[in-house]
């Protein structure tokens, strides 16, 4: 897969005083499925309306399939939008609102039906082609504005959180159904969402997204395993966070004083350096002898089914998670319990400026 298919470089935009967004380069290959990850207010869906051409940088170019967009009006981009409320035609039917992006288009008459059929099947509405979209379910609807939307044939999919008005068992059905229909088609798409798990679950890359700016960009397994920047760690999975102090460096090992212990971790960090350690629940073990461990008392145990979500109690700035098949036996709050991991689990960064 290629890069350079979308090129952002460069974006900027200002509304006042607020910057929305800081400089943003993106590139993605032709036929790959990337989320715009972040909290409201990142810029996610002002770099989604740019490239979609429904607001125009301050600075910065996009080039879509080697052709400059940055100045093109929206309907001569080539580009399909399925907003969050999927803007279908009350008054049209089923099929009459899928086939009017066709018509819109100048498409032969002889082409239309086929597409209509062809792309109702595909996210599986053929049976409600005549139907009235009054009266339709939320989940029936976001799926008659993806197939009106790929009929056209775009080059380029964008996608404005169009499964956030669902309830989780029908997004978590569509999450997987749009994903599929996407590597049919060979879709290129750009998906934006503040829901990781969302994210996670359907992309090929993730851009994680703050103030602004991408503070990573990498496949869901590099987001997860490997989160560049405390902020990623902290809104992509959970995770334990204890602020620390390094106290010896050699050899690309440190060793952090916290106030929970002492931790080592493969890191490069002068000593005296302010850092915070991040470990990802899963990768804590209970009454286990591993490299790194500490005592810590229990604060609540939360029952998800396949698994035990530990709470523990915390030194002042951080958290002590961890997840157990079931609740260790005889373990209730204010029981005091050994937590190890390995030191390839250990994460270190800079401590974070909370001022920043």
């Amino acid at each position: 897969m290629k890069s350079g298919f979308l090129s952002v470089s460069g974006a900027a935009k200002t509304f006042g005083a607020a910057t929305v967004l800081d400089g943003v380069d993106l590139s993605m290959g032709r036929g790959e499925f990337i989320s715009l990850l972040g909290p409201s207010g990142c810029g996610k869906t002002t770099l989604l309306r740019i490239v979609a051409g429904l607001m125009t940088p301050d600075q910065g170019k996009v080039a879509l399939d080697g052709e400059d967009i940055t100045r093109r009006p929206p309907h001569r981009r080539d580009v399909s939008v399925v907003f969050q409320n999927y803007a279908l035609f009350p008054h049209l039917s089923v099929a009459e609102n899928v086939a009017f992006g066709l018509k819109a288009r100048g498409a032969a008459k002889d082409a239309i039906a086929p597409a209509v059929t062809k792309y109702l099947g595909l996210v599986q509405m053929s049976a409600f082609a005549g139907r009235s979209i009054k009266a339709l379910s939320g989940g029936q609807q976001q799926r008659v504005a993806v197939a009106r939307a790929l009929a056209v044939g775009p080059k380029l999919l964008l996608l404005d959180e169009p499964f956030s008005a669902l309830d989780r068992k029908l997004r978590e059905a569509m999450q997987i159904d749009l994903k599929r229909i996407l590597r049919e088609v060979g879709t290129t798409a750009i998906f934006v969402t503040h829901d990781q798990d969302e994210a996670l679950t359907m992309s090929d890359r993730i851009a994680v997204m703050h103030r602004g700016r991408i503070e990573q960009l990498g496949t869901p397994a590099e987001i997860y395993h490997s989160p560049a920047t405390p902020f990623a760690l902290g809104f992509v999975g959970l995770s334990t966070q204890l602020p620390g102090k390094v106290v010896r460096a050699a050899d690309g090992m440190v060793e952090i004083e916290t106030a929970a212990g002492p931790i080592r971790a493969r890191a490069n960090f002068i000593p005296g350096s302010a850092v915070l350690v991040g470990v990802r629940p899963e990768r804590i073990a209970i009454g286990e002898a591993k490299a790194n461990r500490i005592e810590a008392a229990l604060a609540d145990a939360a029952f998800q089914g396949a698994r035990v979500q530990l709470h523990f109690a915390a030194p002042a700035g951080g958290q002590i998670l961890a997840e157990a098949p079931i609740l260790p036996a005889q373990a209730g709050p204010g029981t005091r319990l050994d937590l190890s991991w390995d030191v390839e689990d250990t994460l270190v960064y800079p401590a974070p400026d909370l001022a920043a």
